[in-house]
């Protein structure tokens, strides 16, 4: 379950209920982070590692858009107490007291637009963007049918406004959705599209 976002000092924090950080333990992650070159943090926030008891911590630094694209830095930090029993740092890591960390990464996003709306995707894969939003857009207002070998109780489970990656392989179109309860894992439906009519041939899910 996520913990309530509470912003402070410019800073959101999001925190699930098994890994929540102490004041004096956000402080160190922080430090580390600016060590790393994020100056200006946007976000801070846990994650549970499904299907792993383990947790992990992740420093987001702002957003930067051009054009379509979004992309900011990741911190990713790990912690002692959260891992597997030793568990410790790689040569080149930066170490502070029970934490450690590599380098932060930068991470892109795409913006899909549908009407007022934006959503943002990962990088699509051998894939358009105008395609992307027409997929987005069939599967918003609900213009597609099933294939024979999805059930229609499962699409209960999906949340269409958290489009999460669309990509294509020979002939079928990957949509990734988020679930609807957080921490329940994700969909992965495989679609078909012929001229204007969209298929769902096949419905993968993630279980955490």
């Amino acid at each position: 379950m996520i913990g309530v976002t509470v912003p402070s000092f410019g800073v959101e924090r999001e925190y699930v209920d098994r890994a929540r950080l102490t004041e004096s333990e956000e402080a160190l992650v922080l430090k580390m982070a600016r060590n790393r070159g994020i100056e200006e943090v946007a976000k801070i926030r846990t994650y549970n590692m499904f299907p792993t008891p383990f947790r992990g911590i992740a420093v987001h630094g702002p957003d930067q858009i051009e054009g379509r694209e979004v992309s900011h830095r990741v911190f990713s930090v790990s912690y002692r107490k959260w891992l597997e029993p030793g568990a410790k740092p790689g040569k080149d890591d930066l170490l502070m007291g029970d934490f450690w960390a590599g380098r932060a990464k930068v991470v892109k996003k795409t913006i899909l637009r549908h009407g007022k709306d934006e959503f943002r995707i990962a990088t699509p894969r051998e894939i358009s963007v105008e395609v992307c939003e027409s997929v987005l857009a069939h599967l918003l207002d609900g213009r597609y049918r099933l294939g024979p070998a999805v059930e229609e109780k499962m699409m209960d489970g999906v949340d269409w406004l958290k489009p999460l990656h669309f990509g294509k392989w020979k002939d079928l179109i990957s949509a990734g959705y988020g679930h609807k309860n957080k921490g329940s894992g994700f969909f992965d439906l495989q679609i078909k599209v012929v001229g204007k009519e969209l298929t769902i041939e096949q419905v993968f899910q993630a279980i955490p």
